[in-house]
């Protein structure tokens, strides 16, 4: 398998059209990816190998564009991005693959969708990777506003919060619509209740890069979880730790496992 990026579909949910792509051995333990914001289904799981990485591992690989990004509808309208409805599309599209159930893995905002997908619709969840984000699933993760600013402004150069400039570039890269993202990252941001994370019994594995400023600590959101393990990614932030080599093997070695037991 290369790292091109697969032939996407496209299905329907809640008035919007949505693109995933249904990859890897058809008849392997599913795998379903949530990308993080701004980034894409192949920014986020494609080109940084985890596709070819999970599909010569012998899994289904699954992953779709949230709503706002990639291929998939952009409404402009904030009221669309609570992660509650983005989880129902991520719940939507194993129905309409016939898939029962899947381990599921997100990154950044996708590991907070994968959160409200495992406490909302927990029998479609096998298992939980969060990627990019620790206990600021729970606690929050800094002040955003300046994003949603860095996002509207009408060039790059006039933006100067740093970490407003590293999502607008991002952006820019990834030629998305940043009047959609901009409504997405005022409202998807809601926090999980620590009371409502631990309940969430499936074996979940929290990984964060040591150089993360943003997602909060992996090993204080493990010790809520009844069955969940974190671990570092070295020298990671949280731009650079999403194709690192040491969080793809705590991965696979993490669904051998699952599969063990």
């Amino acid at each position: 398998m290369n790292l091109d990026a697969p032939p996407f579909s496209l299905f329907y949910h809640d008035g919007l059209q949505l693109a995933f792509f249904d990859e890897g051995d058809p008849a392997g333990d599913p795998v379903l990816l949530i990308h993080g914001f701004a980034s894409t289904a192949s920014v986020n799981w494609v080109y940084p190998g985890w596709l070819k990485t999970l599909g010569e591992a012998g899994y289904r690989v699954i992953a779709l564009d949230n709503r706002g990004h990639g291929a998939s509808d952009r409404p402009h309208d904030p009221a669309a991005y609570h992660p509650s409805l983005m989880a129902g599309d991520a719940a939507a599209l194993l129905t309409h693959l016939g898939i029962e159930q899947a381990h599921v893995m997100g990154y950044s905002m996708g590991a907070r969708i994968s959160a409200f997908l495992a406490i909302e619709h927990a029998n479609r969840v096998r298992s939980l990777v969060f990627g990019g984000l620790g206990i600021g699933l729970c606690d929050g993760v800094g002040d955003w506003d300046p994003i949603a600013d860095a996002l509207l402004a009408p060039q790059l150069s006039d933006v100067t919060h740093p970490r407003g400039r590293m999502f607008r570039a991002f952006a820019d890269q990834t030629h998305s619509d940043r009047f959609a993202l901009a409504a997405c990252i005022r409202t998807s941001r809601v926090d999980v209740a620590r009371a409502d994370i631990a309940k969430v019994d499936v074996p979940t594995l929290i990984a964060v890069g040591t150089k993360d400023d943003i997602a909060g600590s992996a090993a204080e959101l493990a010790a809520l979880m009844p069955n969940a393990k974190a671990i570092d990614i070295p020298n990671r932030d949280h731009m650079l730790a999403v194709g690192d080599k040491v969080f793809k093997r705590a991965v696979l070695d993490f669904y051998r496992g699952i599969k063990a037991g």
